[in-house]
């Protein structure tokens, strides 16, 4: 999302054309808007190696142009008063390259370290009904590869539906009351799977577990949206993703041992495993009632007297995030959307390629990733094997995700960085089609270990979704949508391979290739979609005047990403 500043009207100094000066001292804040501080050299037009940001002279000004400098956009832009943290906003302020890095590490270690840990506990039980399939848990059970597919199908179809209804609690209570209550909720659904008798308990606990972890993701990305910039988002959710690949890593290893516990007071593996893990999860569900603050203003508590940030810090976490998005001021961290505002917000038209995309890209990758424990126990390989063998494309997977969300940012593409996937997922599926019952097992693994440790390109387009919605309320509600489409894909993932078609899946990957090819072009018209609108855009906003510019910014009825000053990224 960029919106475009307008031309100057009146003239202002020329001291916003600084590039870059010294700041010394504290703050000082000034009630003046007509002479503005000296601002930082612009980042945007800055290009970042692979490896490291750019650099810049630590005790230069680190403070970004926006609209705050201008006097007739400050008022259009100033937060309302019933903002929390309008007491720490200061157009005037200014701080240094030292102290924002200082503070961005700082957040790192209080703020997103701990979303992580949160992440890794729903991952570990999300996905550990693919090591309970190793110790023969369909069996126990009495279940069939179809029910299998029921319970994958239904546990996504809750999560998708409590997508939209989680945020919006959220939103009213706030996401540091509902993110800790979600997971002491799906624990113990999670734990209480210890006790499953058969094909209806399985179900039932699998719809609970949907509908109890629905909207965890978006709730966290909005959350930590409080604390970055939009251009330090995307890298922070790479790294949120890392902590699901640590997750199935750490719990291949779990289940290796977990499930030696077979036969321990006449109970199957399986059962200790969903136990021992749900307990864990519990216990990080207590603890994120204490460890996430409801705003960076807000960290002080009774168990927390000083809070995390002084005066200074916060003014310049505060001051850093809305120079570069405005719009997060617009709501308040615990009030609502009305029925009105979510309306208006599904109407917009703009969002729907995203949405689209979010269905279908991960399709062509998923069913081989959801059976690859049971298919290397198909052939042959012990519970034991079949788990370790599942750790290589957990690794290459991570890195990968790494790679590829530092090449979103590098190349500054959206579109680029995530077709990418396509390409690797179509020639190796076209090879998976090719196999029939004398291929080498060992043969077999390499190629479904390389389509399995995918470029999972999905924190990418969870952070484009959240760039080209525009406003804390669009931004709630897109997050939203965009997930339940992503899980309305698993759904349609989880029934391409069926009983009828194992253990090669002829016609599963057959579909798999075709949905591949569709979605690179799919992505092409996504590309051409928002390049189109953005240059009519340029095209209209470049042709007025400054005059015209401010009457428009004054007068207009347009919001959010409707606005002819807001551009999308692709």
């Amino acid at each position: 999302m960029s919106t475009v500043l307008a031309k100057p009207y009146p003239s202002k100094a020329d001291n916003e054309d600084s590039d870059s000066g010294s700041v010394k001292g504290g703050l000082t804040p000034t009630d003046s808007t007509i002479e503005v501080p000296t601002l930082g050299a612009p980042v945007a037009t800055e290009k970042a190696a692979f490896w490291r940001r750019p650099k810049h002279e630590l005790d230069s000004v680190a403070t970004q142009p926006s609209v705050f400098d201008d006097p007739a956009t400050l008022e259009k832009y100033r937060p309302p008063p019933s903002w929390e943290n309008v007491h720490r906003f200061d157009p005037a302020a200014r701080w240094t390259w030292r102290e924002e890095y200082a503070i961005v590490r700082r957040i790192d270690w209080l703020i997103m370290i701990w979303a992580c840990i949160m992440f890794f506990s729903l991952d570990l039980d999300r996905s550990n009904l693919a090591q309970a399939n190793t110790d023969n848990f369909l069996k126990d059970l009495g279940l069939t590869t179809n029910d299998f597919n029921l319970g994958n199908t239904l546990f996504k179809l809750c999560f998708l539906i409590a997508e939209l209804p989680s945020q919006l609690i959220s939103k009213r209570v706030g996401p540091d009351i509902w993110i800790p209550s979600q997971m002491v909720l799906w624990s113990f659904v999670s734990l209480g799977q210890f006790w499953l008798t058969g094909r209806g308990s399985f179900l039932a606990t699998r719809c609970l577990l949907g509908f109890m972890q629905g909207g965890f993701i978006p709730d966290v990305i909005l959350y930590l949206s409080y604390f970055y910039t939009k251009n330090e988002l995307p890298l922070r959710l790479a790294w949120f993703w890392v902590s699901n690949y640590l997750a199935e890593i750490i719990g291949a290893f779990l289940a290796t041992g977990l499930l030696k516990l077979r036969g321990v007071g006449g109970r199957a593996g399986w059962r200790y495993l969903f136990l021992i893990e749900g307990i864990l999860t519990l216990v990080i569900g207590v603890a994120s009632f204490f460890m996430m603050p409801p705003s960076p203003t807000q960290t002080k508590a009774w168990f927390r007297p000083k809070g995390w940030f002084s005066e200074r810090e916060e003014t310049i976490i505060v001051n850093r995030v809305l120079r570069d998005d405005p719009t997060k001021s617009n709501m308040h961290n615990r009030q609502g959307l009305t029925i009105r505002m979510i309306w208006d917000i599904l109407k917009d038209w703009r969002m729907w390629p995203i949405y689209a995309l979010g269905i279908v890209f991960l399709v062509p990758t998923n069913p081989p990733q959801t059976y690859l424990t049971l298919s290397l126990r198909n052939l042959g390989y012990t519970t034991t094997q079949a788990n370790l063998l599942s750790i290589p494309s957990k690794v290459l997977g991570m890195l990968l995700l790494l790679v590829f969300c530092y090449l979103s940012e590098i190349i500054d593409s959206r579109i680029v960085s995530t077709v990418l996937l396509q390409f690797w997922a179509l020639p190796l599926l076209i090879a998976l089609y090719t196999f029939d019952k004398a291929t080498s097992p060992w043969v077999y693994f390499a190629v479904v270990t390389l389509i399995t440790g995918f470029p999972y390109v999905h924190p990418i387009q969870v952070a484009w979704a959240s760039t080209n919605s525009a406003g804390v309320g669009t931004r709630t509600v897109s997050a939203s949508i965009y997930n339940m489409f992503v899980q309305a894909g698993g759904i349609i993932a989880s029934n391409i391979y069926r009983d009828d078609d194992k253990p090669l899946y002829k016609r599963g990957n057959r579909v798999l290739i075709g949905i591949c090819v569709m979605n690179i072009f799919l992505y092409l018209f996504v590309y051409l979609f928002y390049r189109g609108i953005n240059k009519r855009r340029d095209r209209i906003w470049n042709s007025w005047s400054a005059k015209e510019q401010q009457e428009y910014l004054e007068n207009t009825k347009d919001q959010g990403n409707a606005r002819m000053n807001f551009r999308f990224a692709y």
